[in-house]
């Protein structure tokens, strides 16, 4: 089966007949202490037993994937807004390098519309329509991540918080990655 590439695709390529055009998948996902609790394996007649913690201590995850390399950017920070989210453009930026212009899906959040926002020149900007959180494959991610290293768990405080977060995106290998974030529409 042949892979046709959306049309914006070939502009930007047409636009930039010089550099590598990859797409790039990007999000943010807070993480707190009233975390998920996710189904585990037990005993037959069991029942586990799993805190649930209350307090209200969050992090931030600003993530980026490229779905075909399983290449990524994460920051983890206190709070989601425009100044880290230049920050979080600027780190994608200089990962990918000059020779690499970023096609960037993301939603409508905020803090990615507004004016403040300083794009840097090898990426272009491609929001997703409206309400539609399910085309964005760092959706996926998401999930997983809460699913499999951020359930089930009590964080003493923000530095425990910050400190798992760090850890489960950087045990993020590329083939997780590109298994959990592909998308035929995005590649």
């Amino acid at each position: 089966m042949e892979v046709r590439h959306p049309p914006f695709a070939e502009q930007v390529r047409r636009q930039y007949p010089d550099k590598q055009v990859q797409f790039w998948c990007q999000d943010e996902s807070r993480f707190g202490q009233q975390g998920t609790l996710t189904s585990i394996w037990a005993m037959k007649g069991t029942r586990p037993v799993r805190l649930k913690q209350t307090e209200y201590e969050w992090v931030y995850l600003f993530g980026a994937v490229c779905p075909a390399t399983g290449d990524s950017v994460g920051l983890v920070a206190p709070t989601a807004n425009t100044d880290l989210m230049n920050v979080h453009l600027r780190m994608i930026s200089e990962h990918v390098g000059s020779d690499v212009h970023v096609v960037l899906v993301l939603d409508r959040a905020g803090w990615h519309v507004a004016k403040r926002l300083r794009v840097p020149e090898n990426i272009t900007l491609l929001y997703l329509p409206s309400y539609s959180p399910e085309l964005n494959p760092m959706e996926r991610l998401w999930w997983w991540m809460k699913q499999h290293n951020l359930s089930n768990r009590v964080y003493t405080d923000y530095e425990a918080l910050f400190d798992a977060s760090c850890d489960a995106w950087n045990q993020l290998d590329p083939q997780r990655l590109m298994s959990i974030c592909r998308a035929s529409w995005v590649i």
